[in-house]
């Protein structure tokens, strides 16, 4: 298992129990940040937090005024605190709250309204007040709008501003709805959304066209009055602006930077979203280092591609002029430490003759298609090894089946009707009856039982071509149909102990040897962390040997080859296989509804794309040449 280069250490003040945070030097960070290595822990570290601010001022002066955030990255939070309510460690009765933002125009009742999401994720689910709840209004007319905006900054005043605001942050930077260009004295208004967040939203609203073109926001001068800030980033998809707003000049361009004038504010991170920063990625840049095994990886790897050489050829010279000599002095000479970073990748790579053989191999595809996305050629690799494979689906993917797709099917079964000798009124009623309500619906509102059901078996039946064409057979697949997952929306339920027993029951009836499990955490919704969460749990009841754990990645990343720990080889023949393989998810072929808004790929040409990356990169580092790499990481457990 791979051990972090930054090593964790607990906080002294903390209790014991509270999540480590990644220490490192921070001379180039404009903004105080907190990192931690499992993005879980942000919500138990900003639930402390909070609960303390409110008993803190609760008592000083009879209320408390949180600033709240909406969108994937606080649900975690306020999942905590309502469970802490729910044990008694918090009173919401005197807590006042004001949301940042609202799309414009929005029903206060719509799937897409902050409204409705506040009232689900939190409100209706604690004592607060429903008085002291403010949220700017989406349907209040439009010339009502700047009056309506002057009350909202008046009612926050009224009630002595705000004591803890938390923040998310915008791929383009922003906070709350502040897109870039919005001045530092900016209050709450009205604001066109930028093409990069309307784009982000997309998936939300089944398509960017959904996506209102306003928002009301509070204003930057707004957020920087409260008392104290939480910015709160996940994922490795935040990294490169995370990196902007802690590190970079103060810009209205990127909104976030505003921050770095508040003498309280707080970044809290965690590893992915703050593996750009500095003291994560070059923390040689900054001073002396622990030369750790992995540290001096990172390094050599580092040098080499900022010098363009293969390792091999570093000579003492660039080591120190790139602010190596220390590594240089551990080592004694170039050469040593060259050829030991050189033999420790080197030994990453397994061809089909180093891999798992008569094995019993779990894999966990989070979706119908991720198992063939990220690992279509390891598949084909153990499968001819002759391991006993199960692919595990852990969730329908029905909703990303557009209408149009269950028309197409239906136009199929209603021309097939008399050869499959059903009843051919039946089902011409039937398909009249289900186009009728796609007519009817608005965008992304919940399907009927009846068409989610037709739209998980089309993904089901994707699924099971795929891992024939991937070289398994069909009765390799198990579709668990996670409960979380089964609301028909976009905003999934959190993991309880149904979906854990159903994860829980396989692994005790397949005992496996290596379970496969999806590592990135960038998925544009969660699902992939949300089923992490489900087998960690279930792992951690296990009873009998703890299996070797494979984390791929693929769909939104890849693992570099620094942060990998297997490097598989594929041949020109093979990433052919896979990505036909990939073609056999034809609901996701061409415009996939949730294809993540940060890179305009279909899935086939971004796993291309990043397999061929992979193995160019090891050429030139000196490695042997091969024509495209899959990577993955491995953890062992107990």
């Amino acid at each position: 298992m791979k051990t972090d280069a930054i090593r964790a250490r607990t906080v002294p003040d903390r209790e014991p129990g509270v999540p480590a945070e990644i220490e490192g030097p921070r001379e180039r960070e404009r903004l105080r940040t907190v990192i931690v290595e499992d993005p879980r822990d942000l919500a138990v570290l900003l639930a402390d937090r909070i609960v303390e601010v409110i008993r803190r001022e609760t008592a000083a002066k009879g209320n408390c005024v949180l600033g709240l955030a909406t969108g994937s990255t606080p649900i975690g939070i306020y999942r905590e605190l309502i469970r802490r309510y729910e044990i008694g460690e918090v009173d919401f009765s005197r807590v006042v709250t004001f949301n940042l933002d609202e799309y414009y125009p929005m029903a206060p009742d719509s799937i897409h309204s902050y409204r409705r999401y506040m009232m689900e994720n939190l409100f209706d689910r604690v004592n607060i007040d429903p008085v002291n709840v403010h949220i700017p209004d989406g349907s209040v007319a439009w010339d009502r709008l700047d009056d309506h905006c002057a009350a909202f900054e008046e009612e926050i005043e009224a009630a002595g501003g705000i004591d803890f605001q938390i923040l998310g942050i915008g791929r383009s930077g922003h906070i709350g709805f502040n897109e870039p260009g919005s001045p530092a004295e900016s209050r709450t208004r009205l604001i066109t959304l930028d093409t990069i967040t309307r784009r982000d939203a997309a998936a939300d609203f089944f398509g960017e066209d959904n996506v209102p073109l306003e928002a009301i926001t509070m204003g930057i001068a707004t957020i920087l009055e409260a008392r104290e800030i939480a910015l709160i980033a996940t994922g490795e998809h935040k990294a490169a602006i995370v990196r902007r707003a802690v590190e970079g000049d103060v810009s209205q361009d990127v909104t976030a930077t505003y921050l770095q004038r508040h003498a309280n504010a707080i970044a809290y991170l965690d590893h992915a979203a703050a593996g750009a920063l500095t003291r994560i990625k070059t923390p040689w840049l900054l001073g002396s280092v622990e030369w750790t095994s992995d540290m001096t990886e990172e390094a050599v790897v580092w040098l080499a591609e900022r010098r363009g050489v293969a390792i091999l050829k570093l000579a003492a010279r660039d080591y120190r002029e790139n602010h190596l000599s220390g590594l240089l002095s551990k080592y004694g000479s170039a050469g040593a430490a060259n050829g030991e970073v050189f033999n420790r990748l080197r030994e990453k790579i397994r061809g089909r003759a180093r891999l798992p053989r008569g094995k019993r191999a779990l894999v966990f595809s989070p979706h119908p298609d991720d198992d063939v996305i990220s690992m279509g050629g390891i598949l084909r690799k153990l499968a001819e090894n002759q391991n006993e494979i199960v692919l595990a689906y852990m969730t329908s993917g029905n909703i990303a089946v557009f209408d149009y797709d269950v028309q197409r099917h239906l136009d199929f079964v209603e021309r097939a009707a008399s050869t499959l000798e059903l009843e051919e009124q039946r089902v011409g009623a039937i398909r009249r009856e289900i186009e009728d309500g796609f007519r009817a619906k608005r965008p992304g509102a919940v399907d009927s039982e009846r068409v989610q059901s037709l739209k998980r078996f089309i993904r089901e039946s994707e699924a099971v071509s795929a891992i024939a064409a991937a070289g398994l057979p069909r009765s390799a697949a198990r579709f668990l149909n996670l409960p979380f997952y089964r609301t028909g929306e976009v905003r999934k339920r959190p993991i309880d102990e149904d979906d854990v027993a159903i994860v829980a029951s396989l692994i005790a009836e397949f005992r496996p040897d290596l379970v496969f499990v999806a590592g990135d955490l960038s998925d544009p919704h969660g699902t992939h962390r949300l089923c992490r969460e489900a087998i960690d749990r279930a792992l951690a009841e296990y009873e009998g040997p703890q299996p070797e754990t494979w984390l791929y990645r693929g769909a939104w990343e890849e693992w570099s080859i620094t942060q990998a720990d297997v490097l598989v080889p594929l041949s020109q023949e093979e990433l052919r296989k896979k990505i036909l393989a990939i073609f056999k998810h034809q609901s996701q072929k061409d415009v996939a509804p949730f294809p993540g808004g940060y890179d305009d790929r279909e899935f086939w040409e971004r796993v291309q794309a990043r397999n061929l990356e992979t193995a160019a990169q090891a050429d030139r580092l000196g490695l042997p040449e091969y024509y495209a790499m899959e990577a993955f990481r491995i953890e062992r457990r107990g």
